[in-house]
């Protein structure tokens, strides 16, 4: 027999709710993404934006490790090895060890990316990252808050 659970919208089966969930591409892209905004936000001295990007990051491995619990043993090593040492960082706004935690982070993912099977995933920090978002420094002042600051590459320091 099925198990029905019901929704403002109609009953569903939990078959159909399994299947509505994203995979593991969708929530690692989400993750990727974050991740080089960490690194943006911090390099731009937006130390409460990386903080927020390596939470975000957290609570999207969290959810991966129950739809795929067959990485929660690599995804819980990550989130003690790389993003509790980011947050360190993060917080003491310490950019030199911010860059190498960083660095080790991008070593740990490619490791388990080799280590499930799928070498051919490498990820890297993009050269440049979005524009939706100012990862200079936060303010409070309200007129500077619209104002846009430059966005930096890798290779720049604000």
């Amino acid at each position: 027999m099925d198990t029905l659970v019901r929704t403002k919208n109609g009953e569903l089966r939990l078959e159909q709710i399994a299947e509505a969930l994203p995979g593991t591409s969708e929530i690692m892209a989400q993750v990727g993404r974050r991740y080089a905004r960490a690194y943006y936000a911090a390099h731009g001295g937006n130390w409460e934006l990386a903080a927020y990007c390596l939470r975000e990051i957290r609570s999207r491995q969290r959810m991966l490790a129950v739809i795929r619990p067959k990485y929660a043993r690599q995804l819980a090593e990550f989130d003690r090895d790389a993003l509790v040492p980011l947050l360190a960082t993060v917080e003491a706004r310490d950019w030199e060890e911010f860059e190498r935690a960083f660095a080790q982070g991008i070593r740990r993912a490619n490791h388990y990316h080799s280590q499930t099977g799928k070498s051919y995933i490498r990820w890297k920090l993009p050269e440049r990252i979005t524009d939706d978002l100012d990862f200079g420094p936060a303010t409070t002042d309200s007129d500077k808050s619209t104002a846009r600051a430059a966005i930096p590459t890798r290779g720049e320091r604000s």
